[in-house]
């Protein structure tokens, strides 16, 4: 059976590019030749109306038996970089299969010409101190491919963007270092029955013009339940911006999706100053350290924590203006880490280009033991997903953001502190009571003398209630602080609260929600 509707895999591939070529009747001509989204579609569209026909993930048995470190051996050389001999501002690498990067991915080079395949050839890697023989392994494809720009120095083509394993991939902007990742799609990441991972299977990139600021690629996303066609256009900086363009289709199958993750974004917190780590020298250990949400008018900050047990939260939006998983803390200070510098790990902003109707922001947060796992999830889901086989078609821009972030008009949250300092109350009186010290900055409270009639606004759900909420002149930091104490009523249920700072009737500040979990 799976031979059969590998046939008819092959041949649908097979009229669709007679099909592309009928639609653009030039593209036989020399340097005519044109290649977009639309053709990706097609693909999509078609592969989508049958069951999903996986790739051989079969290695040769030299590779199967490489551990984590020989397979880090293996290196693509950069004299080999696709461009790199034509001096060109872009320059591609590829990484190797093996280890966990098992799935083969096919890539193309788009020109004015066509496009052509670029296979596997073993003489680009170098495979450092392992004992291998490359020479009669054939086409085994690519784990993934990774694109260079100069991004820091102009002698020196740093990394700009890898796409390896699943749909993940991750960028930087100048003076930063590889933190949170981001999907192409999720499905199924909670409810239904059992998380799917689509991959990226198939990538088409286009050679870059000389004095090129820019670089586009396309993809082609399948899983068991979805197909989908991409287009990234990546635009390098200070604050480089990947613009996503994205057909996706449902698969007809008897198992529908209950969630369909759109923009997902993928990060880790382990402890910060929220929730600090006894024994462990260094303050704050994350890749990120909220959830903001723009919607509307409001403004939303969610800290991060790192739960006993597995925690997802919904937001409902009538209308996205945008949201991320956001590194706000930039101070070594706060980190400590020589190596891992968390102080430069980026901010991932989405921000919609079109109207993408009602839905809600979804945050998964999982427990982890270390800081080797991602644990953070978060990502768009729209209240009605499509009929099997029509287009969900949307757009936005990604933001890889620095020092210089997405921040609320007026101001936010610059850090989170839970603990009862020196207080003249005794154990029945301090149970189930959860203090919060929450300072906040931004250009409407800067602009309030000391003395000014702030005062926290706060709430919390059936299970909480609010037994302080205190908003005063921090003198040292020149910033606003707020004190909040809750009092929890059943310590076996989470409490929801959201505060805000307000003076006379404006509202001063983003809304800082949090959530108190079980003990």
């Amino acid at each position: 059976m799976k031979a059969f509707f590998r046939i008819l895999q092959l041949l649908s591939v097979t009229l669709l590019a007679l099909l592309a070529a009928s639609l653009h009747p030039s593209a036989r001509a020399q340097g005519s030749f044109r290649f977009g989204l639309d053709d990706v579609a097609r693909i999509a569209q078609e592969r989508a109306q049958s069951p999903l026909v996986s790739a051989a993930d079969a290695l040769p048995a030299e590779l199967q038996s490489l551990d984590y470190d020989a397979y880090r051996d293996i290196r693509f050389r950069p004299a080999r970089a696709l461009w790199g001999d034509a001096q060109l501002p872009f320059e591609t690498m590829f990484f190797h299969r093996g280890l966990y990067q098992r799935a083969p991915v096919r890539v193309h080079e788009l020109t004015a010409d066509g496009a052509r395949a670029l296979p596997y050839a073993s003489g680009d890697y170098d495979f450092g101190k392992n004992a291998v023989q490359p020479q009669g392994w054939g086409d085994l494809g690519h784990a993934g491919l990774r694109v260079h720009y100069a991004l820091n120095n102009p002698q020196y083509k740093d990394e700009l963007v890898v796409f390896l394993g699943a749909s993940y991939f991750r960028a930087l902007g100048a003076g930063q270092q590889y933190g949170l990742s981001a999907r192409g799609l999720a499905i199924d990441t909670v409810g239904g029955s059992g998380e799917e991972f689509p991959r990226f299977t198939e990538f088409w990139l286009e050679r870059p013009a000389a004095d090129a600021k820019q670089i586009t690629l396309y993809a082609l996303l399948e899983s068991a339940r979805a197909t989908g066609a991409y287009r990234f256009e990546l635009v390098p900086g200070a604050q480089t911006v990947t613009r996503v363009h994205a057909r996706v289709f449902l698969r007809p199958t008897d198992r529908p999706v209950a969630t369909l993750g759109i923009a997902p974004l993928t990060s880790m917190f382990f402890f910060g100053e929220n929730q600090p780590r006894a024994g462990d020298f260094r303050p704050e250990v994350h890749d990120s350290d909220g959830l903001l949400v723009a919607s509307g008018d409001e403004w939303l900050w969610r800290p991060l924590q790192n739960p006993a047990r597995p925690t997802t939260n919904a937001f409902a939006v009538q209308q996205l203006r945008g949201f991320g998983l956001m590194q706000r803390d930039r101070a070594f200070a706060s980190y400590e880490d020589v190596e891992a510098r968390y102080e430069r790990r980026p901010s991932a902003w989405v921000k919609p280009l079109g109207d993408w109707g009602p839905g809600r922001i979804e945050l998964l947060q999982l427990p982890t033991p270390d800081e080797t796992h991602d644990n953070i999830v978060a990502y768009w889901v729209p209240a009605q997903l499509p009929a099997p086989g029509v287009p969900l078609a949307f757009a936005y821009e990604l933001s890889w953001q620095g020092d210089t972030q997405q921040r609320p008009p007026g101001g936010w949250a610059t850090q989170s502190r839970r603990g009862i300092g020196y207080a003249r109350l005794d154990g029945n009186e301090r149970a189930g009571q959860v203090q919060f010290v929450v300072d906040f900055a931004g250009p409407a409270l800067a602009a309030l003398p000391p003395d000014a009639a702030v005062r926290a606004v706060a709430s919390a759900d059936g299970n909480g209630r609010v037994l302080e909420q205190l908003a005063y002149f921090n003198p040292a930091a020149k910033s606003w602080r707020m004190t909040l104490r809750v009092q929890r009523i059943d310590p076996a249920q989470p409490v929801e609260l959201r505060a805000f700072l307000q003076h006379d009737t404006h509202t001063l500040s983003e809304t800082w929600s949090n959530i108190i979990l079980p003990e």
